[in-house]
């Protein structure tokens, strides 16, 4: 992979923003002005609104009002961030390539499996750096299960479940929650991107992929509750449930392995604290969590608190900086982000037929 930027420049990176809705504004821009070696230095947005908000939380980013602008000066750019839309990332994306630039797309990278490859392909042919906003692999109980993983003490994984679920007796509507198909809304999606991404991560290739997805709610257009089941080729069983639908919540994590268990309430809260305001390295320690929410490892009648690892979302972004300087892999690739899609895929496919699907290997 070629790094477009001189390696040896102190220069930051320039970053093109697009899109400063609840993703953008929360989530991407304050991460990027929170990463050495990163500058925020346009924000795409139509919305006049949006537009003062962005220059007035980020005086050093111009506000633009659509992408065209920025692939005119792509010269001054050295990343392109694609927050908009879902129906929007596999065209931006592929625009953004076109023009040399690299590129992080926030989740789900496309709409199809079919547009996920194309551009993992793309981004080959062009040399250039293609992520995907999987920031959940930063979440601070994945960080401790991973921990567990690698220490050995839960054996080996026999059943791996993890939801996100939520208690939204009411449609909030937009395009996240739209009907039509071109929007690519849904929890399966929407949700169901980062548990597959996560279940994928830990446990390697899908085998068959089993779901159910239902329109639970009055008035609602897409999926609100969903359940995913994976076979990976390693025996490893992922049961993944997303929901909006959830009046008492289930636990966020239950592990099950040959010789312990892990079980996990409650949400990473990182998303909170960007949605508060907080941000990394304001003086507060970031991502951790207070010792009543750490999880428990046990098996039978022996148990044990397991101290959360802080939760960790500026490390992804650290990391697409440091493969844009040195030209190595990003921290989520273009065809790890193609594979969630594929199990995505194969999910609505199962649901709409109720069937096991295959999946090639």
């Amino acid at each position: 992979m070629n790094a477009r930027p001189d390696s040896t420049s102190a220069r930051p990176l320039r970053v093109g923003l697009i899109g400063y809705g609840l993703a953008g504004s929360v989530f991407h821009a304050p991460l990027i002005a929170a990463t050495e070696g990163l500058v925020l230095s346009a924000v795409v947005t139509g919305d006049p609104e949006r537009q003062a908000q962005a220059e007035a939380e980020h005086p050093g980013a111009r506000a633009v009002p659509d992408a065209d602008a920025l692939w005119r000066r792509a010269d001054d750019l050295d990343l392109v961030v694609i927050a908009s839309p879902n129906r929007t990332h596999a065209p931006l994306a592929t625009a953004a390539l076109e023009a040399g630039l690299a590129v992080v797309v926030d989740k789900p990278v496309a709409g199809t499996a079919a547009d996920a490859d194309a551009l993992a392909e793309l981004a080959e042919r062009r040399g250039l750096l293609l992520s995907v906003f999987h920031n959940r692999r930063w979440d601070n109980d994945f960080l401790t299960l991973r921990s567990l993983l690698d220490t050995g003490e839960l054996g080996d994984v026999r059943r791996f479940e993890s939801r996100f679920e939520r208690w939204r007796p009411k449609p909030k509507g937009g395009w996240r929650e739209s009907g039509d198909p071109a929007e690519f809304g849904g929890l399966l999606y929407d949700l169901g991107s980062h548990l597959a991404d996560q279940a994928l991560t830990l446990f390697g290739p899908a085998r068959t992929v089993y779901a159910e997805t239902d329109v639970r709610r009055p008035g609602a257009e897409a999926d609100d509750d969903a359940f995913v089941a994976v076979e990976h080729v390693n025996g490893v069983r992922s049961h993944l449930w997303m929901s909006a639908t959830t009046p008492l919540l289930g636990p966020r994590l239950r592990v099950l392995g040959s010789k312990a268990g892990y079980v996990k309430y409650g949400l990473d809260p990182q998303e909170a604290a960007l949605r508060s305001g907080a941000r990394p390295g304001d003086g507060t320690p970031w991502g951790e969590e207070p010792e009543s929410a750490w999880g428990t490892l046990g098996a039978g009648d022996e148990s044990r608190p397991v101290r959360t690892l802080p939760g960790d979302y500026p490390a992804y972004y650290a990391a697409v900086a440091a493969a844009l300087r040195d030209g190595t892999a990003p921290p989520v690739t273009a065809r790890q982000a193609a594979d969630t899609m594929h199990v995505l895929e194969a999910a609505r496919r199962s649901a709409a037929e109720r069937r096991t699907v295959t999946l090639e290997q």
